[in-house]
């Protein structure tokens, strides 16, 4: 059986690589260009949306006070979000076109604002980590498994947290042979512009009509799955969102609680999709992480 521990060293050493690289090799969706075309559609009640769903898994009000840090801050809305909460937040993303939207909503909402900073970076980049020291919050929503290194991505993430800090992740729910379909389908979307139009054609009408019907017999979601997102942008993002890896609940609260971890808050999909943690790491040192950690 291979072990967590096992994947993750097998990404040990790996050559350098830009977003754009990753691209134009059909290697990496287009996250940020993606996001771009998503903030034409931002508006006051998908921010307010975006600031209930932490407010609900986080189980607080405010962040006044806190540090926040957004691991993969995509099209920036959850940034602004927590920083409309009161929150100190800092910002990156693998993908510069990511990190342009997150400055765009910093300049349009908290202009020159000091508790508030962006930047470039990657979440398998352990110098860049440890530069960013421990934080009160940690975020990280549907960004470690888009990194090609999902399980050393979340063994760098256990560190981010401080003592009695909180680590909250959405990650793919492992579907079995569903999942394993659905990376072919993403792979083929990346690797050609007619890979894209033919999975385009196919799904994305399916796509958006279950999306119509979900909204006449459920009404607009108020909980922390809307988000504030837009179900056109959000099927791009899952058509085309490679790299792409999944994994079970329980494989996810094992790994963590071996790393001095408690769950607070879990909301699971049961289907395709995300599950939802929030994890709050333990008040002493930081753990030591186990030699292996097995995956079923």
């Amino acid at each position: 059986m291979t072990t967590i521990a096992d994947r993750m060293t097998s990404f040990a050493v790996r050559p350098v690589s830009t977003a754009e690289d990753e691209i134009q090799r059909g290697e990496r969706f287009a996250f940020g260009r993606n996001w771009a075309a998503f903030l034409a559609t931002l508006n006051e009640q998908r921010i307010q949306q975006a600031e209930a769903s932490l407010r609900e898994m986080l189980e607080v009000e405010r962040l006044d006070g806190r540090s926040f840090l957004d691991i993969g801050s995509g099209s920036g809305l959850f940034s602004l979000a927590a920083r409309r909460l009161g929150a100190r937040v800092r910002s990156f993303d693998f993908d510069p076109q990511s990190v342009a939207c997150t400055q765009e909503l910093r300049r349009r909402y908290f202009s020159n604002d000091p508790h508030w900073v962006v930047e470039q970076g990657s979440a398998l980049d352990k110098d860049f980590l440890k530069s960013l020291g421990t934080w009160d919050v940690v975020y990280s929503w549907g960004v470690l498994h888009h990194t090609g290194a999902m399980w050393e991505a979340l063994e760098n993430a256990a560190a981010l947290p401080g003592p009695g800090g909180q680590l909250y992740i959405a990650l793919y729910n492992d579907e079995g042979f569903r999942s394993k379909m659905w990376t072919r389908v993403k792979r083929i979307y990346c690797g050609s512009l007619a890979g894209r139009a033919a999975m385009s054609l196919m799904f994305v009408p399916w796509a958006m009509l279950r999306a119509a019907a979900r909204r006449v017999l459920l009404g607009p979601r108020t909980d922390a799955r809307s988000r504030g997102m837009s179900a056109w942008y959000d099927c791009f993002d899952w058509l085309g969102g490679y790299p792409f890896e999944v994994a079970k609940p329980e494989q996810v609260l094992r790994f963590y609680r071996q790393r001095g971890y408690t769950l607070e808050t879990l909301q699971t999909t049961n289907r395709l999709g995300c599950n939802q943690f929030v994890f709050r790491r333990s008040g002493g040192a930081p753990p030591t992480a186990p030699n292996s950690s097995h995956a079923s």
